[in-house]
């Protein structure tokens, strides 16, 4: 938690030491008013001098106002410091996440990632506002009180030596039970967040199988996990403070009991004992204060190690210190595999194996196999989501380990196998890929891909709003939408991965010829489930456990590949596979 206070709050540092400095201030004022209390009443009510007591008491009001203004200044720039921390550390989160390859998401999983952004940050944040409110003023106000005390009277103080080591003890148990238990209550809220997740990102298959009650269960299961663990915390701390109140007002008594008896000796003036009484209600009150801020601290910095970790963990998939350039301007796209060999983290083994081929410029090559075969994984290493354990990938002969990221994605267009839209409008959709598109590039790519006819057919056109995740259009609408966003990029390297599946025969053939007509230059890599896609393809690799075990066109494979011919009669009768 240290070392993220220190690097997020270091640009905050003129601004903090400003807060520091009114807290100061207030804590002096704070330490001074008992005295002066105690002087009026020795020197003022005792010998009934009403000058002593105007002159004094005024003194009083304007330490109390200044009190008043400092304590406005410090909640107001302690706010903007605590704001500012919570806003640059989720921008970090996010930057973090952004780098981060699909083994860093699978690991830490999107629900966990989403909570870490904003509840730990929320819980971190707080305990940064009330830092800079009240727990660093609270050591000062107890030291300085325990000052003012002896200076009052040194047998009496004796009393601190006891009721403070009992307060800090008790305080030490609690929190030393607290901090498991808030450990535990972050993974819980983990755990209900991936239930919802999922829960409303599958609700129809959810209603279609009939399981609505069994989601109901599951989620119950997990809230009332998360419920029983924030009980036990909440019981925990439920007797914290009647057995803080109850070590403070038994002091408040010892105080009165003894203090009594060294007034009633001549021992002590009555106006001490009033500024000592008032020194010992502001240590024990500054105390208590603490551990109903410190309450927060454990959680805080639990969820501080959870930011933490997100913020190190180290991706696998990174840009090289040096990473070489691609050719400038248009053409190239030779995609090339030597010897390939790729496993999951903690996976026995290998998802594919001495995979080599080369995809040159102008083919299309389609990849085929049943399903688990390795074709999605196969193409998840061009772009780099993930990175060859062994052998090597290369775009325009370079391996794509020694190039820029971005450089390398510019290459390419990717239209993945479930077509995501974000929430916008037909035109911000398609201009990800090029933000400076004019509506003419738009309305071309939209021809290609088939979805001219639907857009103009929507009310607005390319200003037709579009939900999250592309929601209001339909499952072949929202795969022609996504084919067109990777056509205004005009890629040298187009890679779909059975983003045909939704569409029927009539519209795939069209938007094939499309493609060969408009962008026959790209390499064109097809992942395709239905042979009618890929019959055409200059190249067909088809793939079984990881290995390709058939390369060539449609009629060299169904000669000479059982695989292929097993796939390709699943789907087509004798006649159609060899029209």
């Amino acid at each position: 938690m240290i070392k993220l206070l220190r690097r997020y709050l270091a640009p905050y540092r003129t601004r903090i030491l400003l807060v520091l400095g009114l807290l100061l201030v207030q804590a002096i004022g704070n330490l001074y008013l008992p005295t002066l209390n105690g002087d009026i009443i020795n020197e003022g009510v005792a010998k009934g001098d009403t000058d002593y007591i105007a002159r004094v008491g005024g003194l009083m009001l304007v330490v109390s106002l200044a009190l008043g203004v400092t304590s406005i200044l410090g909640v107001y720039w302690g706010a903007q410091v605590a704001m500012g921390f919570g806003r640059d550390v989720r921008s970090a989160i996010f930057r973090t996440v952004q780098t981060f390859s699909q083994v860093e998401v699978n690991r830490f999983g999107p629900p966990s990632l989403i909570t870490r952004n904003t509840n730990d940050v929320q819980q971190v944040q707080t305990v940064v506002f009330m830092a800079l409110t009240l727990m660093i003023s609270a050591p000062i106000l107890i030291v300085g009180g325990i000052i003012m005390a002896l200076r009052q009277d040194v047998p009496l103080s004796g009393l601190l030596v006891v009721v403070l080591p009992l307060m800090v003890a008790f305080i030490a148990l609690v929190m030393s039970r607290a901090i498991p238990l808030f450990q535990a209550m972050q993974v819980k809220l983990d755990r209900i967040n991936q239930v919802m997740r999922e829960t409303l990102a599958g609700v129809r298959v959810i209603r279609a199988f009939v399981r609505t009650r069994h989601e109901d269960e599951r989620f119950q299961e997990s809230s009332v996990d998360l419920f029983n663990t924030a009980l036990r915390v909440n019981r925990l701390f439920a007797i914290t403070i009647p057995v803080m109140t109850a070590i403070l007002n038994l002091s408040t008594v010892a105080v009165m009991w003894f203090g009594a008896m060294r007034v009633d000796s001549g021992e002590m003036p009555i106006g001490n004992l009033t500024a000592f009484l008032q020194y010992l209600m502001q240590i024990l009150f500054t105390v208590l204060m603490a551990v109903f801020m410190f309450v927060f601290v454990p959680r805080a910095a639990v969820s501080a190690g959870r930011i933490q970790e997100v913020l190190e963990a180290e991706p696998t998939v990174r840009d090289p210190e040096a990473p070489r350039p691609l050719p400038a301007g248009e053409g190239g796209g030779r995609v090339e595999f030597r010897g390939v060999e790729f496993r999951y983290p903690g996976a026995q083994d290998p998802v594919l194996r001495d995979l080599s081929f080369v995809a040159e410029p102008g083919q299309t090559v389609a990849i085929v196999g049943s399903t688990g075969s390795g074709k999605t994984t196969l193409i998840n290493l061009i772009p780099r989501f993930y990175d060859a354990t062994a052998g090597s990938v290369l775009v325009d002969g370079i391996d794509v380990r020694a190039l820029g990221r971005e450089d390398l994605w510019r290459r390419l267009g990717v239209i993945p196998q479930k077509a995501f839209l974000f929430s916008g409008t037909v035109a911000s959709n398609l201009r990800f890929g090029d933000p400076n598109a004019t509506d003419e590039t738009l309305w071309r790519a939209l021809e290609v891909a088939q979805g001219a006819d639907f857009v103009r057919e929507m009310e607005g056109g390319l200003d037709a709003p579009i939900t999250q995740g592309g929601t209001n259009v339909s499952g072949g609408q929202r795969q022609r939408l996504a084919i067109a966003r990777a056509l205004v990029k005009r890629p040298a390297i187009l890679i779909f991965d059975d983003a045909f599946s939704a569409l029927d025969l009539g519209t795939d053939a069209r938007l094939r010829g499309a493609l060969d007509r408009e962008l026959g230059w790209a390499t064109r890599i097809i992942v395709a489930q239905r042979v009618g896609t890929i019959m055409k393809a200059d190249r067909i690799l088809v793939m079984d456990e990881g290995r390709i075990v058939g390369s060539g066109t449609h009629t060299e494979l169904l000669k000479s590949n059982e695989t292929y011919r097993e796939i390709v009669y699943s789907q087509l009768s004798a006649d159609e596979a060899a029209a």
